[in-house]
């Protein structure tokens, strides 16, 4: 299989987990407090929508990778984004994070696949 395929496959899996899980574990538990800023709907509207829009990007990008005729740029520069996306959050985080392997996996694999 297509290692660009495998990358976009990762890419997919992160994105939903990152909609779904976040949405359950961090998002309605933090909109739940209903305090400062979060006590007026706009921010609360606009906090949940950013979440969320963060997956589409995630998918967009997944696309862009498996599409046929993608430059192979193009894939590099996603894949190197994405590698380092992941790198950073498991330094900024100590690793504690659940999502860091799966950027930087995603991101490999692209980089990987990208390459001649």
């Amino acid at each position: 299989m297509n290692l660009l395929w495998l990358s976009a496959g990762a890419m997919t899996a992160s994105a939903l987990t990152h909609s779904i899980l976040g949405e359950k574990r961090l998002i309605g538990p933090l909109l739940r407090i209903n305090r400062g800023i979060l006590s007026t709907e706009l921010p609360r509207r606009v906090f949940r929508f950013a979440w969320h829009a963060t997956a589409v990007l995630m998918l967009l990008s997944a696309a862009a990778v498996a599409w046929p005729g993608t430059p192979r740029a193009l894939a590099l520069v996603i894949g190197v984004g994405w590698m380092a996306t992941g790198l950073f959050n498991a330094a900024y985080t100590g690793g504690r994070h659940i999502i860091w392997p799966f950027l930087t996996i995603s991101g490999a694999l692209a980089v990987i696949g990208a390459v001649p």
